[in-house]
C-alpha cells in the first residue's frame, strides 16, 4: 500500500472516530501515532511523542492560554460580564431591537476578556435572554443573536483560536491578536445593522425597551469602566509595544483578580473555582496540540499535503480562486467538525499551499478563524446553538437555527469584505510598534 493511501485511510479513520464522539485529542493521537508506526516504525513514533510533548509543554508562548482563560473565568465569576451588558443596555436598550444590539456589544466586550465563543454565548445567554423574553422579543431574534454574538469570542482578541493557529503555523501571536481587532469590530457592527434591519421590517421582532435617564447611563458606564480598563491595557499594551502577548495576559489576569478583590466580588472559593476551570480547559487545549504535533508528521510522511497541492495546481485556479476553494472546504467541514479539530487537521495541508502562493499568513489566519466562527452556528453541529438551547430549553432547536441564519449570511458578507480589502486585517499588525 502506498504512503498516500495510508494517509487517506488515516484521515478516514479520524473522521470515523470523531463521528463516534471520541474526544478530538484522543482521536488525533491514535491516528497520528498509529500512522507514524506503520510508516516509520514504533521507535520513531515513541521518540516523536516524547520530544514533541516536551517541546510543546516548554513553549513559553502558550502561557497566554491559561492566563487569558483565567481572566475570562474570573470576569464571569465577579459579574463583570453583567456590567458590560448593563452598560450597553443603558445606552441603546431603549431603541427598537436595542436589547439584542446590547447583547452583541456585551458579547464583543466579554470576548475581549475570555477569548472563548462558548463562554461568551453561555454567559451572555444567561444575562440577556430573560431580559429579551420579558420585553416580548421574538425567540428567533433573541436566541439567534446570542448564538451569533457568542462567535465573536474566537475572533476578537484574545482568541484561543489565534493562539492555536500561531503555534501550528509558527506565526506571531501578537500580530494575529491585533489582526483580529478590526474584523471583530466590523462583524459586530454588521450584526447590529442586521438587528436594526430585521426590527425595521418586523416591529414585533424586537420592541423598544424602557428609556434610561442620563444618570442611569453614567452609572452603568461607570460600572463597566474597570472592564474597559483591563481590555485597553491588555490589547493596547500589545499594540503599543509595551507588552508581549504573554505579559499582556498576565497583566490582564492580575488586574481582573485585583478588581474582583477590591470590589469584594471575588471570594477565595470563587477564585479557586475559576482557577480549576481554567486548568481543565488548558489541559484540554494542550492535549489537542500535542496530538496535532503527532498527526502533522504522519500527514507529511504520507505526502497528503503535496498531493492536495498538486491537485489544486492541476485545477489551474487563480490565487483568489484557490483561497476561495480552501475557505469553502472550511465552510463544509464546519458543518461537521469542531473548530480546533479543523485547524489541526487542515493547516498542515493548506498552509504550505498558502505560503507558496504568497498569501499573507496573518490575513489567512483571520479568514480561517472567521470561517471557523461560522461553523459554530452551522447545522448539524453548531455548538453555540446547542449552548443557547441549554440556556433556553423551551425554544425549539429549529427556531434557534432559523434565528442564526441572517447572521450566518452576514458573516459571508464580512468574509467577502475582508477578502476584498485585506488592509482592514493587516493595518494594525503592520503598524504594531510604530
Amino acid at each position: 500500500m502506498s504512503e498516500a493511501a495510508i494517509g487517506t485511510y488515516g484521515i478516514l479513520v479520524l473522521f470515523v472516530l470523531l463521528a463516534l464522539r471520541i474526544p478530538v485529542a484522543f482521536a488525533m493521537f491514535l491516528v497520528g501515532f498509529g500512522g507514524i508506526t506503520i510508516l516509520s516504525g514504533s521507535n520513531a513514533a515513541l521518540s516523536l511523542l516524547a520530544s514533541e510533548s516536551f517541546t510543546l509543554a516548554s513553549n513559553t508562548d502558550l502561557i497566554v492560554i491559561p492566563l487569558f482563560i483565567l481572566m475570562g473565568n474570573v470576569a464571569n465569576k465577579t459579574g463583570m460580564s453583567r456590567q458590560l451588558y448593563d452598560a450597553a443596555y443603558a445606552i441603546i436598550g431603549s431603541v427598537r431591537g436595542g436589547l439584542a444590539s446590547a447583547t452583541v456589544l456585551g458579547c464583543a466586550g466579554f470576548a475581549a476578556l475570555s477569548g472563548s465563543s462558548v463562554a461568551s454565548a453561555l454567559t451572555m445567554g444567561k444575562v440577556s435572554l430573560k431580559e429579551m423574553d420579558r420585553f416580548n422579543y421574538d425567540p428567533r431574534l433573541s436566541t439567534g443573536v446570542v448564538a451569533a454574538g457568542g462567535t465573536l469570542g474566537i475572533l476578537i482578541p484574545p482568541s484561543t483560536g489565534f493562539v492555536i493557529y500561531a503555534i501550528l503555523t509558527e506565526q506571531s501571536i501578537g500580530r494575529l491578536f491585533l489582526a483580529g481587532v478590526l474584523p471583530g469590530l466590523l462583524l459586530a457592527a454588521l450584526f447590529i445593522l442586521t438587528i436594526t434591519l430585521l426590527c425595521w421590517l418586523r416591529e414585533d421582532f424586537g420592541p423598544a425597551g424602557p428609556r434610561t435617564s442620563l444618570m442611569q447611563k453614567l452609572r452603568a458606564l461607570a460600572g463597566a469602566a474597570p472592564i474597559v480598563f483591563v481590555i485597553v491595557i491588555s490589547i493596547g499594551g500589545i499594540y503599543g509595544g509595551f507588552f508581549s502577548p504573554v505579559e499582556a495576559a498576565a497583566v490582564g489576569a492580575g488586574a481582573v483578580i485585583l478588581i474582583g478583590f477590591a470590589e469584594r466580588q471575588l471570594p477565595i472559593a470563587e477564585l479557586w473555582s475559576a482557577a480549576r476551570d481554567s486548568v481543565v480547559t488548558t489541559a484540554t487545549v494542550m492535549l489537542i496540540l500535542i496530538a496535532a504535533h503527532l498527526l502533522n508528521p504522519f500527514l507529511a510522511l504520507s505526502h497528503i499535503p503535496t498531493a492536495v497541492g498538486e491537485f489544486l495546481t492541476i485545477m489551474d485556479l487563480s490565487v483568489t480562486g484557490t483561497l476561495a476553494a480552501i475557505l469553502l472546504i472550511y465552510l463544509v467541514l464546519g458543518c461537521f467538525l469542531e473548530g480546533f479539530a479543523m485547524l489541526v487537521l487542515t493547516l498542515p495541508i493548506f498552509f504550505p499551499i498558502i505560503t507558496s502562493l504568497g498569501i499573507d499568513p496573518i490575513w489567512f489566519g483571520v479568514l480561517v478563524v472567521l470561517t471557523l466562527e461560522m461553523g459554530l452556528i452551522s447545522p448539524p453541529v453548531g455548538i453555540n446553538v446547542f449552548i443557547v438551547k441549554s440556556v433556553a430549553p423551551d425554544v425549539p432547536l429549529g427556531t434557534i437555527f432559523r434565528g442564526v441564519l441572517p447572521f450566518w449570511l452576514v458573516m459571508i458578507v464580512a468574509l467577502g469584505i475582508l477578502i476584498a480589502f485585506p488592509q482592514i486585517t493587516l493595518i494594525l499588525p503592520n503598524t504594531m510598534f510604530n
